[in-house]
């Protein structure tokens, strides 16, 4: 849950760390805005990929299923700095599926929070591994890294991929080869 209080008060105080006037107009509500955007941004942290994998429906047929071009936002957690991009899920079910909109869902659950993208890529691949167990799951994540782009190195325009496979796409090159051909045609 997001303390209010104690984000407008560092808020202040960062402001204060810069040598701002807090007090200036354009300033003077900052803290508060800024509160109101991290209880928006951050809202992944009170939420649970259970609550949104956990009611599936029975296929009769195991046809691999692919979201992909799921665009989402995220907070580095080393730099609280943005990161952005895309991310595409394959799984290929055991009998039953779930609502599309809940994979991306799934994906917000970890993207609003304080996240790294390597560890994110996972928790939506095991999230689908354990929430509707399925035969196996591939999940692609590319992000450019606001980190990267306006500080340090200053690198704008580059983009970071990380994927996890799991069960059958982990096991078979031939559904990653797959899941790789259909990400790359302009539809799936």
């Amino acid at each position: 849950m997001v303390d209010r209080n104690k984000i407008e008060e560092a808020v202040r105080l960062l402001l204060e760390g810069i040598g701002e006037d807090v007090n200036r107009e354009g300033l003077r509500e900052t803290p508060d805005r800024v509160a109101r955007m991290y209880e928006e941004i951050f809202r992944g942290m009170d939420d649970d990929a259970a609550v949104h994998l956990s009611k599936t429906f029975a296929v009769d047929s195991n046809e691999i299923v692919v979201e992909k071009d799921i665009t989402f936002y995220s907070t580095c957690e080393h730099h609280l700095m943005p990161f952005y991009g895309k991310a595409h899920i394959a799984y290929l079910p055991d009998g039953r599926v779930v609502g599309l909109s809940k994979l991306a869902r799934t994906v917000e659950v970890y993207a609003r929070r304080l996240q790294i993208q390597e560890q994110m890529t996972t928790q939506i691949a095991e999230a689908v591994m354990a929430y509707l167990k399925p035969q196996g799951v591939m999940v692609m994540v590319e992000a450019e890294h606001m980190c990267m782009a306006m500080r340090g190195v200053s690198k704008p325009g580059s983009r970071t991929v990380t994927m996890a496979a799991r069960g059958c796409f982990r096991e078979n090159p031939a559904l990653q080869r797959y899941f790789f051909e259909m990400l790359r045609r302009g539809s799936v």
